[in-house]
């Protein structure tokens, strides 16, 4: 279920992106967006939309809820046990 759910998180705000996108505009409006006239608009929308998946995706690695979880760090850095030699 949890896998259900980091699938959904992560695509849910790139539907919403694309289907923003797909609506048909009247181009003839000055409220329209003004990407949609860009000379890069479609690369930077999709530049948008990868780079939501991809943090969105490295968040929850990191979170672990997919892939292997990373191990906590380590308090004890550059402390010495009283049982070192």
């Amino acid at each position: 279920m949890k896998l259900l759910t980091v699938i959904a998180t992560i695509y849910i705000p790139l539907t919403f992106i694309a289907g923003i996108y797909g609506m048909s505009f009247d181009t003839s409006s000055p409220l329209n967006m003004p990407e949609l006239h860009w000379r890069y608009g479609y690369i930077a929308c999709w530049t948008r939309m990868i780079g939501i998946g991809l943090v969105m995706g490295v968040y929850f690695w990191r979170q672990g809820w997919i892939g292997p979880a990373l191990p906590p760090p380590d308090d004890n850095l550059g402390q010495h046990s009283p049982t070192d030699s």
